[in-house]
């Protein structure tokens, strides 16, 4: 069997693109195929989990908005994930995540996650050194568990450039709509951008296993990255799982038909299906 070839940032193509009008017909093809999803999801229990990592300004945030679109939001939620408060500072970083996995039928989505412990904690030393690269086992200790417990989970890192990026800060500090999204962190973070690199390619190459997988999406082009991240995540939670509307019970049909003024041929037709 062929072993899972970790990815690296130097592998992806920042330079591929997608056209405006090949973007909105794939965008609603995806929409789609995700509200299938998550029904089949709720009707066989299935659990979900989407980690969402990346530089500042990379397009985590408007990909995960057009999921949100396409998804009831009682059965899927988004954790964005900053600074942990004092009660989990004095607890395992594990903690705070383990709170917020989705229950049966549900689809999480975390805006940052637990990969902080190797990236911004170890970048910033708020974690010492041999903490931080214990957690390569830890977290994949706990990936496993979370697939061995019927989770699927897609794990998405989103790569642009340090030229886009700040094309990006220009495009924030102008638009007064987007102004709040800049912070001097922001900026902070740039004057370490190749320790970083070194950070994500190691994270990468540690945490990116054959039950839980590393997806680079290269997003200097948004409608690109947005249509590449969906596809990923499309791929893996529909992979051997019935995606076709699910049957009614008997009760429920038995009941729809003295209840509602509806053909008796749907009724029949349903009736059907469900034997």
């Amino acid at each position: 069997m062929t072993r899972h070839h970790p990815p690296k940032l130097a592998e992806a193509d920042l330079n591929l693109k997608l056209g405006k009008q090949s973007y909105f017909k794939k965008l609603a093809e995806l929409q789609a195929q995700l509200a299938l999803i998550q029904q089949a999801f709720l009707f066989h229990g299935t659990k979900g989990v989407l980690v969402f990592e990346g530089w500042d300004a990379a397009g985590k945030g408007g990909t995960i908005r057009r999921i949100s679109q396409a998804l009831d939001p009682r059965s899927f939620k988004v954790w964005p994930i900053g600074a942990p408060r004092n009660y989990y500072l004095n607890r395992h970083y594990l903690l705070r995540f383990w709170e917020r996995l989705p229950p049966q039928g549900a689809i999480s989505a975390f805006d940052r996650s637990w990969y902080g412990r190797v990236l911004v904690e170890r970048i910033e030393k708020f974690t010492p050194e041999e903490r931080w690269r214990g957690a390569y086992r830890e977290i994949n200790d706990f990936e496993r568990m979370l697939v061995d417990d019927g989770t699927r989970i897609v794990k998405l890192f989103f790569h642009i450039s340090q030229q886009e990026q700040m094309e990006r800060f220009t495009e924030r500090l102008r638009n007064p709509m987007k102004r709040w999204k800049l912070t001097y962190e922001d900026f902070r973070n740039r004057e370490r951008w190749a320790e970083a690199e070194v950070a994500v390619d190691e994270m990468l190459a540690r945490t990116s296993t054959d039950v839980a997988p590393w997806c680079v999406i290269p997003a200097n082009n948004k409608k690109y990255a947005r249509i590449k991240a969906m596809q990923a995540i499309v791929d893996a939670f529909s992979k051997d799982i019935d995606l076709n509307p699910q049957h009614l019970d008997q009760r429920t049909l038995d009941a729809a038909c003295e209840a509602l003024d509806v053909d008796q041929s749907l009724i029949d037709d349903l009736r059907a299906r469900t034997e």
